[in-house]
C-alpha cells in the first residue's frame, strides 16, 4: 500500500500553502495525497467563536474547501479530506508515521525573512520518525522555480537548487536518500553544504592559523570525498555541487536557500529528561531558511 503525502491544515493561509506544496510532491512522487484537519473544541486564531456545534462544521469545511480547491489545479491527482477531533500535535504526529512525508504552514515573521514556527509545527517534528516539511505563507510554485528568460517568476522553468545540510559526523543515509529523491524528482541541482568552525581553544599567530585551517579543511575534504562517493555513484544523473564552508552552519544554509527550492536537514531522533530536542543548527534553519525546510529523522 502506497503511502500519501500528508498535509496538516489548519484553515491558515500557511497550512494552504503547505497543502498546495504537498499536492506537488504527491505529484512528483505519483502519490495520493491526504488533507487532514486536526481539531479540539477550544477558542483560537483561525476558528469563528462559536459553540462546538459550529466549531464542528466549520473544522469539517476546512479540508473540504481545500480538496475542493487543489481538485481544480490538480485534476489528475487523488486527494482524500478529513478532519478528526484530538490534540494537533497527537493527531498529526499519528498520521505523519503513515505517510511519505508530511506538510504543514509556517509563519512568516512581519518584516522579517523567516519562519515563525509554532508549537504545533515544532511538536509534530519532534515526535515523528517520517519526513516533515514546513511551507511558508504566499509560497506557490513560482518560487521553486527560476525566472524565465525575461527575469519574470515561473513555474515553468527549471527548478531551483536543492540544498543539503550535512552532518559530516553523522552523515546518515536517509537525510542523504531524501536529498538526492528530491533533487532527481525536480532534475535539479544538489548543493550540498557542510559547515564547521575552529574550536574555540585553537589560536596562534597568522601563519600557523593559516596552516592549522589547510589541514583541517584538507581532512574534511577528503572526509566529504568517501561520505559522497557512493551516492554519486548511485544517482550519476544528479547534478551535485559539494562545499565546506567556516562558519556557522544555519547561517550558510539560510543564506543557500534564498535560491533554493527546498532545504533539507536532518534531526537525531533522541530524548532527554525534558522531552524531544530538535536540534541547533536544524531549528535556526527552520525558524530563518527562505525556502521551504524538510526535517528527516533518523538515528
Amino acid at each position: 500500500m502506497l503511502r500519501p503525502v500528508i498535509a496538516g491544515l489548519d484553515g491558515s493561509a500557511e497550512s494552504l500553502s503547505a497543502a498546495d506544496w504537498a499536492a506537488r510532491e504527491a505529484g512528483l512522487r505519483g502519490l495520493p495525497l491526504r488533507l487532514l484537519h486536526a481539531w479540539e473544541w477550544q477558542p483560537y486564531a483561525n476558528a469563528p467563536l462559536a459553540g462546538p456545534v459550529a466549531v464542528r462544521a466549520w473544522a469539517a469545511a476546512v479540508p473540504r474547501d481545500a480538496a475542493v480547491a487543489l481538485r481544480h489545479r490538480y485534476p489528475r491527482l487523488e486527494i482524500t479530506s478529513e478532519e478528526i477531533s484530538g490534540q494537533p500535535v497527537a493527531v498529526l504526529a499519528a498520521a505523519a508515521d503513515q505517510a511519505e512525508v508530511m506538510a504543514l504552514g509556517s509563519r512568516g515573521l512581519h518584516g522579517i525573512t523567516g519562519f515563525l514556527v509554532g508549537s504545533v509545527a515544532l511538536g509534530v517534528i519532534a515526535a515523528v520518525h517520517r519526513p516533515v516539511v514546513l511551507v511558508r505563507a504566499g509560497k506557490g510554485p513560482q518560487d521553486e522555480h527560476l525566472p524565465d528568460a525575461d527575469g519574470l517568476a515561473s513555474a515553468t522553468t527549471a527548478y531551483r537548487d536543492v540544498v543539503l545540510g550535512l552532518d559530516l559526523d553523522r552523515p546518515h543515509e536517509d537525510v542523504l536518500a531524501f536529498a538526492f529523491d528530491a533533487a532527481a524528482d525536480r532534475a535539479a541541482r544538489l548543493q550540498v553544504v557542510h559547515g564547521w568552525t575552529l574550536p574555540p581553544h585553537v589560536h596562534g599567530p597568522g601563519t600557523v592559523l593559516g596552516d592549522l585551517i589547510k589541514a583541517a579543511t584538507s581532512e574534511r575534504d577528503a572526509a566529504l570525498t568517501e561520505a559522497m562517493h557512493p551516492w554519486l555513484l548511485k544517482y550519476a544523473h544528479v547534478d551535485v555541487h559539494v562545499h565546506q564552508v567556516i562558519g556557522r552552519a544555519a547561517d550558510h544554509l539560510v543564506d543557500a536557500s534564498a535560491n533554493a527550492s527546498l532545504v533539507v536537514v536532518g534531526r537525531r531522533i533522541r530524548r532527554s529528561a525534558v522531552g524531544s530536542h530538535i536540534g541547533p543548527v536544524t531549528h535556526a534553519v527552520l525558524h530563518r531558511s527562505i525556502a521551504p525546510v524538510a526535517v528527516v529523522a533518523h538515528p
